[in-house]
């Protein structure tokens, strides 16, 4: 791995230190209309149940907790920095009991089965141990009938060839992808 690289994942794929936390700072500004259209193509209902993989520093989960006026946002991040960024931003909703936030991997969710509505992921996939497990665990926690969606912004890093046959592959149907100047957005359903 390349000093550059590592760099690059310090500050953005798995944020850690110094370089995590202006990496956070960064994120914010650069995810967040991505994070919007996103969120616009779950279609979030008042009462929706939302989980966020890889949340960084929660300027998604802001969006959520206003999108489900009346529901319950929760999400799990690899990186402590990341979690209290997100967790000083999203303190009055974490407050009221309508978000929680959590340090965790993706490969094992700490969540019930069946527990939410939809559930989102931007720009973390391509950094995951093991995107396959994280999706099985994903499908796992979605309720029948929910939605996923994977949006990745240009500077990802993460193609779009073999972005819906894995989601196929972790048991969801109807993948299809989504493009626009903003990035592009991986959506299916588990049946």
């Amino acid at each position: 791995m390349s000093i550059i690289h590592s760099i690059f994942l310090r500050m953005f794929g798995r944020p850690k230190g110094i370089l995590g936390k202006l990496g956070g700072i960064i994120m914010v500004r650069t995810n967040q209309k991505c994070a919007a259209w996103v969120i616009g193509l779950l279609d979030i209902q008042a009462h929706d149940r939302i989980l966020e993989v890889g949340f960084g520093p929660g300027a998604g989960i802001q969006l959520l907790v206003k999108s489900a006026s009346a529901g319950y946002v929760a999400g799990v991040d690899y990186s402590t920095e990341m979690v209290e960024q997100a967790t000083t931003r999203n303190a009055e909703a974490i407050e009221s009991g309508r978000c929680d936030l959590r340090h965790g991997s993706v490969e094992c969710l700490p969540f019930e089965d069946n527990s939410f509505d939809k559930a989102m992921a931007i720009n973390s996939m391509q950094v995951w141990p093991d995107a396959s497990a994280g999706l099985q665990e994903m499908q796992r926690a979605l309720k029948p009938g929910g939605r996923i969606a994977l949006g990745f912004t240009p500077y990802s890093g993460q193609p779009q060839d073999g972005v819906p046959e894995r989601l196929t592959a972790a048991g969801f149907t109807d993948a299809h992808i989504v493009a626009t100047e903003l990035g592009f957005c991986a959506l299916a359903v588990k049946p």
